[in-house]
């Protein structure tokens, strides 16, 4: 079961597919997923605030870039640690939670 809980969390940190299909899979009540799955919600959400950014013209484009940069490092992060079962929360974005 732990296998299972562990690849699911992993899976929310790809993309919004892989959040929506662990937020329908997995386990809404348990506290690891939950942990997880907000984290996840979180970088999904500042993934978008980089694509707004992204059409304004040169600055935006240098800021976008970044944003898409720390999206993609807190990702791998955030799987890395789903995957080995850890609730370590990511740095600057550990304490906003949008769900539970």
């Amino acid at each position: 079961m732990n296998n299972k809980r562990n690849l699911l969390a992993a899976v929310s940190y790809i993309t919004w597919i892989g959040f929506i299909a662990a937020f329908a899979m997995g386990d809404r009540s348990d506290r690891f997923m939950l942990h997880h799955l907000n984290q996840a919600l979180v970088i999904n959400i500042a993934s978008i605030v980089g694509g707004v950014f992204a059409v304004i013209p040169v600055l935006g484009s240098a800021v976008a870039g970044l944003v898409n940069m720390a999206v993609l490092v807190f990702d791998i992060m955030g799987a890395v640690s789903a995957y080995k079962g850890s609730m370590a929360s990511l740095p600057l974005i550990g304490d906003i939670h949008l769900i539970g």
